[in-house]
């Protein structure tokens, strides 16, 4: 009886361990705010990168978002769905190949409403925007599977 008591003893403290492991990344967040603190609603009223303010900031899905006025803040607010990027910030172009690929905020474009945001000018020009609808297709396919797993994961994959 001991030894079965020893054992899910050990048994929790593996899996209480394990926490920052399970971590899932479903956001890429960078400066302490999803996408680097740019604010995502500006890529669809100003349509440029914006920086946004921990000044105005919310919290969705966990992480926090900052934006660069009180009217932005409050236009997320309403319909944060609406504004959050897809694939959660990470690159669209990785993940239509299946990889969560950190983004450079400049990288961007608004197709039908969704923010997409990429890596570098070859994933932007050459993926995303030379073939548009089948980098989104690829790219809502596998994100059903890679939303929940770490980078890290994928990397070793």
């Amino acid at each position: 009886m001991k030894t079965l008591g020893n054992i899910a003893a050990l048994s929790v403290i593996a899996v209480l361990s394990a926490g920052p492991a399970l971590a899932v990344d479903e956001h890429f967040v960078g400066d302490a705010a999803v996408v680097g603190g740019y604010d995502v609603v500006a890529y669809h009223t100003v349509g440029a990168p914006t920086l946004g303010s921990a000044d105005f900031s919310a919290e969705y899905q966990g992480e926090t978002w900052h934006f660069a006025s009180a009217e932005n803040l409050e236009m997320f607010q309403s319909d944060p769905a609406k504004y959050a990027p897809a694939y959660g910030g990470w690159c669209a172009a990785g993940a239509s190949k299946g990889k969560k690929v950190p983004t450079l905020p400049e990288l961007f474009a608004v197709v039908d409403g969704q923010l997409y945001l990429n890596s570098s000018p070859a994933a932007h020009n050459k993926l995303f925007l030379g073939d548009t609808e089948n980098v989104i297709r690829k790219g809502e396919r596998n994100w059903k599977t890679i939303f929940a797993t770490s980078r890290e994961a994928l990397l070793a994959q």
